[in-house]
This record gives structure tokens, sequence and C-alpha cells, in this order.
């Protein structure tokens, strides 16, 4: 036994100290390694380098990085087998390219709305996010995102989030400024689309952002356009052709309520953080009627605006569900609404759910609204609180608006309005494909 003991001893030992030295030999490979590549390293990005990569010195924001689709030249080409093995297909493919939403985005709502009705219109529809920082690999939860936030999609409406995804389709369709950056280089679709809610460079002050929106107007895409105000200024400017589709509502939410009480009562969409919706103007004028007429309550909605000193008996509901919408606007003398761009869907929800709408003037909200059935007014406080003024002190003339603007929005429909696109898409896909 004591033999064996010791020849077990004197064995592991020796495997020990053969283990030992090679644990050494490889810790000095991997250090002349870790010591050369430092080397390279350092050549490569200096000593500020090694500090920023050890966050001893703030790193700098690589910005140019940001933009680099702007200037990209890589295309993905035309497949001619895809186009031979579809050309024919009675159901043509759609790809639309959408940038990142937030919950109740009133632009994806809208290119959803129009992307459902088509389902059923001839065309399917495959869905593509651009730069999105959320949905990264993930189809199966992008999908699962948008039928939460947008229940009005169509479940037989595919959605991808990137791009680099996208495959053949008879149409692809830009739908905001940075995804038509995308479009461009996108040849592998017999028609290219541009469907244009808004003139987006004037969300911008005059410079780059305004001049890479503006740029894309010269693409030589085929518009589609919310209205004939944006149709006619893209035509006379970029010579775009056009075609253009008008707004309806949402008659489930929407409908005529009987205003209950006495109380004079304004509502205004107050959005401080949108330039385009003018919430200086609108809270000018506001001043002035209620120095006029103190018994007059305000309902502001849209943005949570308790930080501001207000001198008028008012409500601040915040960001409000689209669901209390309709009753808010019924319970209202006068809602309004004012934009220095394309105007919203909101004058139509207004009509429709008996108030009175109040519209700025101007060919962007005209293509729409008129004298008969909303208050128009200029961009001007006192004019604005004139016009107010008026119609909360005629009972009549306030009630024959109402009427008008109720009578008015019951004969717009967006199955209407939806196969005016499906019209479009499908002349523009025929002129193409020769």
């Amino acid at each position: 036994m004591t033999d064996f003991q010791g020849e077990g001893r004197k064995g592991g030992t020796e495997e020990y100290r053969s283990n030992t030295n090679r644990e050494r030999v490889r810790g000095y490979r991997d250090m002349k390694e870790f010591v050369i590549k430092g080397i390279r390293f350092v050549r490569r990005r200096g000593i500020r380098g090694v500090a920023e990569k050890f966050h001893l010195a703030p790193r700098k924001n690589e910005f140019l990085k940001h933009y680099e689709f702007l200037t990209t030249e890589k295309r993905v080409p035309f497949n001619q087998a895809e186009y031979e093995k579809h050309k024919n297909d009675e159901v043509k493919i759609l790809n639309w390219i959408i940038p990142e939403m937030g919950e109740g985005s009133g632009g994806h709502i809208n290119i959803f709305r129009f992307v459902s009705f088509l389902e059923d219109m001839g065309f399917h529809s495959r869905l593509y996010l651009v730069l999105s920082p959320t949905y990264r690999n993930d189809n199966k939860g992008f999908r699962k995102r948008l039928s939460e936030m947008f229940p009005i999609l169509d479940s037989r409406v595919e959605a991808f989030w990137d791009i680099r995804e996208a495959e053949f389709a008879h149409a692809t369709i830009a739908t905001a400024w940075q995804t038509a950056y995308f479009v461009k280089n996108f040849d592998n679709t017999i028609s290219k689309f541009y469907f244009v809610q808004d003139y987006e460079p004037y969300f911008f002050p005059m410079g780059s952002f305004y001049q890479f929106a503006e740029d894309t107007y010269r693409f030589g895409f085929r518009g589609i356009t919310a209205g004939d105000w944006l149709k006619d200024m893209l035509e006379e400017r970029y010579g775009m052709k056009c075609d253009s589709f008008s707004f309806s509502y949402d008659k489930e939410l929407y409908r005529e309520h009987k205003k209950t009480g006495n109380e004079k009562k304004v509502f205004f969409y107050a959005r401080p953080v949108t330039e385009r919706r003018d919430f200086e103007i609108g809270m000018l004028a506001l001043s002035e009627l209620c120095s006029r007429m103190p018994e007059v309550e305000v309902l502001l909605a849209g943005w949570d605006v308790s930080y501001l000193e207000i001198p008028f008996r008012h409500q601040n509901l915040g960001i409000v569900s689209m669901g209390q919408l309709s009753e808010i606007y019924g319970q209202c003398d006068l809602c309004m609404v004012l934009s220095n761009t394309n105007l919203s869907l909101l004058p139509l929800e207004i009509m429709a759910s008996g108030s009175a709408v109040v519209c700025s003037k101007g060919e962007n909200s005209t293509w729409l609204v008129s004298e008969e059935n909303a208050v128009l007014v200029e961009y001007d406080p006192a004019d604005i609180a004139d016009k107010m003024e008026y119609y909360l002190k005629h009972e009549e003339a306030l009630e024959k608006i109402k009427d008008q603007g109720i009578a008015f929005a019951k004969t717009t429909s967006w199955e209407a309005e939806a196969k005016k696109v499906r019209d479009a898409l499908k002349k523009g896909i025929e002129e193409d494909a020769g």
C-alpha cells in the first residue's frame, strides 16, 4: 500500500508540474497577443482612443453615421425572375415603407386605414420599418406591437422590422421624408409612390432638414396626397404626377352629441410642442376672448399644459383618448383647430360630433372646409377673438354652422377615399409596367 501511495504522489506531482508549465506558456502567449493588439489599437486610435475605450474621456458623437442613409448609393436591383413570376398576379403586392411610430400616431393610423381597405380591393400589403431602434431582428414582436397599438390594421397585412427584408412588389410606397431615401434606392419594384400627408419641409426651420425633406419631392415618385393643396403644390413646384384623396372620420367613434347646460365652452387643440399647430396664436386669442367674456370656459387638450400660467378659466385635459373626444367636442360651442400646414382629421371629427369648428384660413384648409361649414379665421389673435365672440353671442348663426358641418361630414366616406387610392395605384402600376 505504501508503494502504491508513493507512486500516486510522485505521478500527481509530475502531472501538476507539467500542467503548470503549459499554463505559463499559454499565459505568455496571451500576454504577447494582448500587447500586440494594444500597440495596434494605440497606433490606430491614439491615446484619446485608449481613454475613450476605458471611459477615461468622453466619447465623441459619431453623428454622421446617423445620416448615412441620405447619401448611400447602394441599390437593391430589379429582380427580373420575380417580375416574370408576379407580373400577371391578380392581387398586386405593395411594399409600404414606414418610420418608427408612437402609440396613437395619427399619420400611421391614416396609413393603416388605407392599407386595410386595400386588402379587399385587389392588393396585399407588407409593412417595412426604417431606422428602427426598437424592433431589431424581431418581426414577431413588431407585428404583435402593431396589433396592440393599431387595432385598425388588418391582420392579413405582413410586417417586417427592416426594409432589408423587402422583396419584389408591384409598387413600393414612401410614407415620410426619411423613408423616401430608402425607396429611391429600392429598384425591385414596378412603381414608386409617395403617400404624402403634409408638406414636411415646413416641420423644420430653414436648414439641412428642411432641404433633406424637400429634396424627396424631386425623386421622381408618383404622389398620392392628402387633399388638393398638397397635390397642386407638388405638381407645380416639383413636377410630380399626383392623385389625391380627401378625409372622412370614424363613424363609430364620432357621433352627434347634444350640448347640455347653458355655460359657454370653447375647445382648443393645444399642442405647444408642435409648432405648426399655432399654440401661441390660439392662446392669445383665447385670452382676449375671455377678457371680453369671462364666463367662457376653455377646454385645452392635446398636451399637458399644467406647467403654464394661464390667466383664464380653463380645464387642462392633457392627452385625451380617442374614445372620449367626441363627447368633449359635443359639449363645446366652438372647437378651435389651427394649422400652418395641411389640416388634420379633427375638423371633420368635430363637425360629426355636433360642434362648430374654428379653422385657420388658407389653401391648406379650404380644400376641405369652407365658410358654410366652419368658422374660418386669420392667423391673428384679434380676428379669432372677434369671430368666436360673434358666434358665442349669436346662437342662430352658431347653430347654422353646426348643422351645415354635420351635414357635410355625413357626405364623406373613408371607403370612397380608399377607392381613389386604389385607382391611383392601379393606374401607376399599369403605366409603369408598359
